[in-house]
């Protein structure tokens, strides 16, 4: 496992606001309980900032038509709907939640072309309201595969307003090439052909880069 580099400033600010304040309430005099409840809460904030930027090794395997889950988190909404910005039909959307807790990269469900790159400023609704992945801050990251085009979005919620991604329209990329990442949690959405058969159920808390989430229909 090692760290994202989108973490390292952040990591890195944690660390001195915990140096700062191990050394504020040493020179202040404080008990010696007081200095060694300040160096517990530094280590503490440390790690759970550097928690939030880990990387899990894994190895990306998928059969042929099968798509990947881009993201760690839990089943949210598997539902038909109407994808207007870049397919205007009907398309299975499964979504998936990201909590403060989860790995927050995201990666290639699938190997192909990049045709789609798209970034929209938007607002900060909580990432399970149904408005979100349309009015949110988000990018469409469409990759078309050897049997079509899947589309994902990445959607900022109420705390994560950073959103990173890593590809571009006519970039060749490989399944489970990394290509994103939302800091502290969000949403990802992403718009299956009809007919794809899931893999995935509501409320099951998948692994990116691991869980199949969907065969694609021939």
């Amino acid at each position: 496992m090692t760290l994202h580099r989108e973490g390292f400033g952040l990591i890195a600010l944690a660390v001195a606001v915990g140096v700062g304040l191990v050394a504020l309430t040493s020179w202040l005099g404080a008990p010696a309980w007081a200095v060694n409840l300040a160096t517990a809460l530094a280590v503490v904030d440390v790690v759970l900032v550097a928690q939030f930027f880990r990387v899990p090794k894994r190895v990306p395997v998928a059969a042929e038509g099968q798509i990947l889950c881009p993201s760690d988190g839990k089943v949210v909404v598997i539902e038909e709907v109407e994808e207007p910005e870049i397919f205007g039909d009907k398309r299975i959307q499964v979504s998936i939640f990201m909590s403060p807790l989860n790995v927050h990269v995201q990666w290639a469900p699938m190997a192909g072309e990049v045709t789609h790159a798209n970034y929209h400023p938007g607002k900060y609704l909580v990432a399970w309201h149904p408005k979100s992945s349309t009015e949110n801050e988000r990018t469409t990251l469409v990759i078309d595969g050897e049997r079509g085009p899947v589309l994902f979005r990445q959607i900022a919620g109420a705390v994560a307003r950073r959103i990173r991604w890593y590809i571009k329209p006519g970039q060749k990329v490989e399944l489970g090439e990394e290509v994103g990442f939302i800091k502290f949690g969000s949403r990802i959405d992403v718009f299956l052909p009809l007919g794809s058969e899931i893999h995935v159920g509501l409320e099951e808390k998948v692994k990116g880069r691991e869980t199949v989430l969907a065969t694609l229909p021939k």
